[in-house]
């Protein structure tokens, strides 16, 4: 297999450049960046293709500038695929809420059913693994049809009870940024009822929300889950960053928890 190296020469030289065209071209980029860390000096140029040495995130980004090149790639020939960014942060625990910061449109692709059993009824409950005929590869770029800029990805900490047993602990969460008013009037059950996603001095939460009045705002957590509702003024303590309209959770993460706290 070609190394990465070995692949940057020959881009350079498909485009007939010299170490010392790659070495000029470099200074004016660090100049731009103020950096001398863009530069690509000629020995170090010559050890990145024929030794196999690492260029460092400054000297790769002047190669990719001056090759023409896409640095997702690139990091790809080095080994690194970024795709792998969201499977690779699922399998690390997190105990404290935080929202997601992938790109929905980053390079990648998802694993997706490409086609279902004809005969099933999506109106009721379905084992989908039992039914899918066919799985595949999806770019994500395909997804812009669902439009998901208008939506961020949160993530509820594995500690975090608050919204228990409604949300559960490790649950994945949709946000929609456009509803941030507080609707704290008109449903008829507890699900029917918004509950929104918070940014605070300690970080961030999930719950229902109550206006007091205008500059007061309390967080109510769900009664089963023993939690206390917390009370912030606002907006000078608390920003609402939208409402959860979507939600993908693992059943029974609370045993996990109390059976690993146990186990310590």
């Amino acid at each position: 297999m070609e190394e990465a190296g070995q692949k940057l020469k020959r881009v350079r030289e498909r485009l007939n450049l010299r170490y010392r065209d790659v070495e000029e071209a470099s200074l004016r980029i660090a100049q731009r960046q103020r950096s001398d860390e863009f530069i690509l000096g000629l020995s170090r140029l010559a050890d990145i293709e024929n030794k196999g040495v690492l260029p460092t995130l400054y000297r790769l980004y002047s190669l990719c500038a001056i090759y023409r090149l896409d640095p997702i790639e690139v990091m790809r020939w080095y080994g690194v695929d970024v795709s792998g960014l969201p499977s690779d942060a699922a399998q690390i625990e997190v105990e404290r809420t935080h929202p997601i910061g992938f790109n929905p449109n980053s390079h990648g692709q998802v694993t997706m059913p490409l086609s279902l059993d004809p005969g099933v009824d999506l109106r009721r409950t379905t084992y989908i693994s039992r039914v899918v005929q066919r799985w595949g590869k999806l770019p994500l770029m395909l997804l812009d049809g669902l439009d998901l800029e208008e939506f961020r990805y949160g993530f509820i900490g594995t500690d975090d009870m608050f919204m228990y047993p409604m949300l559960q602990p490790g649950s994945l969460v949709l946000i929609d940024e456009s509803k941030r008013k507080v609707v704290d009037t008109g449903w008829t059950s507890e699900y029917e009822r918004p509950i929104y996603f918070l940014e605070h001095k300690e970080g961030w939460a999930v719950g229902w929300c109550h206006m007091v009045d205008s500059n007061q705002l309390v967080l109510h957590p769900h009664p089963a889950s023993r939690c206390s509702p917390l009370f912030f003024k606002y907006p000078q303590e608390i920003e609402i960053i939208g409402q959860i309209t979507g939600v993908a959770m693992r059943l029974n993460p609370v045993k996990k928890r109390r059976a690993r706290s146990a186990s310590g």
